[in-house]
């Protein structure tokens, strides 16, 4: 198993790639207009938030709903996304626009303009890879699969979370 050091470095490092690939593929800003402070935001917040937390998560649900039949699975991806989802996502934008610097006022406004859209993106994505994820996957590995169909989640986070 993972200890959670090493899943919260998986973690950092991948919101940190998630939000490269934003700034370069979705964005386009080229090399040269890269926010390289954006990016280490990101991963901070993904040493700092994402890993510890979600990892957390984990464990937390595991204990709730202990067992890997179909029916647990299903049950853990009710808990994660009926539950878990809305409160960390919005905890998530929050945090993001503490980090980017915006005023109380601003970090409101901007939550209520992403948060439905994020929200919904994630029912989207999420459920059938938690499902899958809570089904086949031990314990100390879901954090880590999670992280890498993250990737993609990650670059459509930052480039939400870092449109002003």
């Amino acid at each position: 198993p993972w200890p959670p050091e090493r899943a919260v470095l998986v973690a950092g490092t991948l919101m940190g790639a998630g939000d490269a690939i934003a700034q370069q593929l979705v964005e386009r800003r080229g090399l040269q207009g890269h926010q390289g402070s954006r990016t280490v935001k990101m991963m901070a917040i993904g040493f700092c938030f994402v890993g510890p937390v979600v990892g957390g998560w984990y464990k937390i649900l595991d204990q709730l709903v202990p067992g890997a039949t179909k029916v647990v699975a299903v049950k853990k991806m009710v808990l994660d996304q009926g539950g878990f989802a809305p409160c960390f996502l919005g905890c998530f934008l929050a945090i993001t626009g503490a980090v980017n610097g915006l005023s109380a006022e601003e970090n409101w406004s901007k939550i209520q303009q992403d948060y439905t859209d994020a929200l919904l993106t994630n029912y989207c994505i999420w459920p059938p890879v938690q499902i899958a994820n809570f089904y086949f996957v031990p314990l100390q590995h879901r954090l880590a699969v999670v992280q890498c169909v993250a990737i993609v989640w990650n670059c459509y986070l930052s480039w939400k979370a870092n449109r002003m």
